[in-house]
């Protein structure tokens, strides 16, 4: 089934997780590989999308990854209790569920976030976790600004360094090359493709949408008349995406009955400042869900509430989708998207 420009699903119900007749898109779907793990030799990540694409729409789940080289597991102090907190715990099972709903292409990290992380810019880094190189004097480069240079030494930048509650990660400083490696073997192919396939999807359809999608620990409770939200959407301030298609989505979600917050306490990553075009009708939101609420009561495995969110995150898929082609066509951007 494709959906050009004129054809929006309705946007007022929760419940649009299945296609009438319970079909799932019929397009065919093309997998690829890209990028390396260092020490390991697989792919850095997984790209799927539909052709045509069905939705000008990709979800990427950078902090998915959970192939870890062997040598990347010794180097940690505690290797169980560090990997299971920075990984976004099986928020891919919520993506690739949604992705087969609606055609939205796909991309998936396989390397982890404890080698790398794909939200971090790759000057993001803390100078004093890594062991020099002589032969590389213009590694690692000086942080942009006053920001990447605290967020680095918090130890959650590039290459995370410290955890609350764990304290130090590594056992050791980490050589410059083995970085270097990981920036060009798995950082810089993963934001190439990514943007690669945003740009495809707006030549299709005029504009595209990234959604980068994230799990986050339950939020603390401000008060006792007050839950805590169970999605986070961000767009930095309005710099990544439009709000008509911000409102649209906070729309959904309370007509779900979801509780959700803007922006505040996650605004929005490298992902987004990489990728979002708004000029080139690409836009980029990132969601941020509660891993309560879709895995177990140890946040280990998935939960009882799995089908409820990808339920919620389907849907709004969907109606955000039939808002970013509607703008495509307003633009006069869209020519292909009726082939």
């Amino acid at each position: 089934m494709m959906m050009d420009a004129n054809d929006r699903p309705a946007t007022d119900s929760c419940h649009l997780g299945a296609r009438p007749g319970g079909t799932d898109p019929v397009s065919p779907v093309i997998h690829s590989e890209g990028g390396t793990i260092p020490g390991e030799d697989g792919p850095a990540f997984v790209l799927q999308r539909a052709n045509p694409a069905p939705i000008p729409v990709i979800l990427a789940v950078p902090h998915a990854g959970r192939s870890y080289p062997a040598g990347v597991l010794a180097a940690m102090r505690q290797p169980a209790q560090a990997a299971r907190r920075l990984e976004d715990r099986l928020v891919d099972l919520v993506a690739q569920a949604v992705a087969r709903h609606t055609g939205a292409a796909l991309l998936v990290a396989r390397a982890p976030r404890a080698m790398i992380d794909l939200n971090r810019a790759p000057d993001d880094l803390d100078r004093e976790m890594i062991v020099p190189d002589p032969a590389m004097a213009d590694f690692p480069p000086l942080p942009r600004g006053p920001m990447a240079a605290r967020r680095a030494h918090s130890g959650l930048g590039l290459v995370p360094r410290r955890l609350v509650g764990l304290g130090e990660i590594w056992r050791q400083r980490t050589p410059a090359a083995e970085i270097q490696a990981r920036i060009a073997q798995i950082h810089l192919p993963y934001h190439q493709a990514l943007a690669d396939a945003l740009a495809d999807l707006a030549a299709r359809w005029g504009a595209a949408l990234l959604i980068d999608l994230h799990s986050m620990p339950p939020l603390p409770r401000r008060d006792s008349a007050e839950a805590p939200p169970t999605y986070v959407l961000g767009d930095r301030f309005g710099a990544a995406c439009a709000g008509g298609v911000m409102g649209t989505a906070f729309a959904h979600l309370a007509s779900c009955g979801a509780r959700a917050a803007h922006n505040r306490p996650y605004a929005g990553g490298y992902g987004l400042e990489r990728q979002a075009r708004r000029e080139a009708g690409i836009h980029a939101m990132q969601v941020e869900i509660d891993r309560s609420a879709y895995l177990d009561a140890a946040l280990a495995e998935p939960g009882e509430g799995l089908a409820d969110v990808v339920e919620t995150m389907t849907g709004m898929v969907r109606a955000l989708a039939a808002d970013v082609a509607a703008m495509g066509q307003a633009a006069q951007r869209w020519p292909r998207a009726a082939e």
